[in-house]
């Protein structure tokens, strides 16, 4: 079984062009080491489509200092039927991640597609995904994690790094009221990310099975050694909850000197979250992770125009302010526009940066 391991080394307005940057090359604002130094250090917390979303936006506006940490609860699909045979990690949301920083030129758009070419047959190769194979196969001949995703990144030229959350595979329970239609007012434990996901009923809580897995190490580096820490968007309850359950992460999010970015979904998603306003969302996280706090919570303009009163409301009490902007994507679907996703985070880093250099 692989190990953590050791790798290399308040409304805002409408959105602008944003540069792509190109290798090499770094926006004109205040970097760690001082004026004009370079880019921030951002770590991106997630998993599924919505980090993918949010590492798309991210690579355009940042240097190679962008790291992802993945949620490793996933137990259905290709995914869940490595993970049963083979006793590892669920590699689906790492490899989407690792597609997602792929760059905008032949290399990285050739890469981003085979990664996450699925097989389709009538034996068990069926439904796998080639990204998936190659990471757990990594994984055996090295016997470490991160070393693994490590040299996956860099065959695949990367823009930033992708970890793992914790060490070991996870259990997703949910208690989830109303889960039985017979009984709406009981409430009822519910495992497994997949079954959790697409539940009938309301889910209260969440938790993990460990319920104090190990983090893995990089990553709690990562987020204490960060200037800005994003959390969101994805499923909420499956994807980015999942985080602050584990105990060394949550520790290092609520320690860290980096500012810290909720990024709201678009819509309640099916199952897990219908009927969620937009500051349900927040209530929920804060019912998980109380002492928490975060500088900015960035929600779509679109989807919270009938809940700003309530919005703001719900940041103040997490201690921050609510940036507006239009990140949906323009084909009507519940999915954020990566240019304009890019657009707001770097709006938002320039208007609320810390004061003075960047370390």
């Amino acid at each position: 079984m692989p190990t953590g391991g050791r790798g290399p080394h308040r409304s805002v307005g409408g959105a602008r062009p944003v540069r792509v940057l190109r290798p090499g090359r770094a926006p004109g604002r205040p970097g760690r080491g001082g004026r004009g130094a370079g880019p921030p250090k951002v770590v991106a917390l997630g998993g599924g489509r919505g980090l993918s979303a949010s590492l798309t936006a991210l690579r355009r506006i940042t240097g190679d200092d962008l790291t992802a940490v993945v949620t490793v609860a996933d137990d259905g699909g290709s995914s869940g039927r490595l993970r049963d045979e083979l006793g590892v990690l669920p590699p689906g949301d790492l490899r989407k991640a690792l597609a997602a920083l792929c760059g905008d030129d032949e290399w990285g758009r050739t890469w981003a597609r085979l990664v996450q070419h699925r097989f389709t047959s009538h034996g068990d190769l069926h439904d796998h995904a080639v990204g998936n194979l190659l990471i757990v196969a990594l994984w055996e001949q090295l016997g470490d994690h991160v070393a693994a995703l490590d040299l996956v990144g860099r065959l695949l030229r990367a823009r930033g790094r992708v970890l793992p959350m914790a060490g070991v595979p996870l259990e997703l329970c949910a208690e989830v009221r109303g889960h039985d239609p017979a009984r709406p007012e009981d409430t009822t434990l519910v495992c497994g990310q997949a079954t959790v996901a697409l539940t009938p009923g309301e889910v209260q809580r969440v938790r993990l099975v460990p319920p104090d897995p190990p983090a893995v190490p990089e990553a709690v580096a990562a987020i204490r050694e960060a200037d800005w820490v994003i959390l969101g968007p994805g499923s909420w309850f499956t994807s980015v909850i999942p985080h602050l359950l584990v105990p060394e992460l949550l520790s290092a999010l609520t320690e860290t000197r980096a500012r810290r970015v909720l990024c709201l979904n678009l819509a309640p998603q099916p199952g897990e979250t219908d009927g969620f306003s937009p500051q349900r969302h927040v209530e929920v996280l804060v019912q998980h992770a109380p002492k928490l706090t975060f500088d900015v919570v960035l929600a779509d303009t679109a989807a919270t125009r009938d809940h700003q009163a309530g919005l703001e409301e719900a940041a103040e009490r997490i201690g921050a302010v609510v940036q507006r902007a239009p990140v949906a994507a323009r084909d009507t679907t519940p999915r954020h526009d990566p240019e304009l996703l890019a657009a707001a985070y770097d709006r938002i880093f320039r208007m609320h940066g810390r004061i003075g250099p960047w370390r």
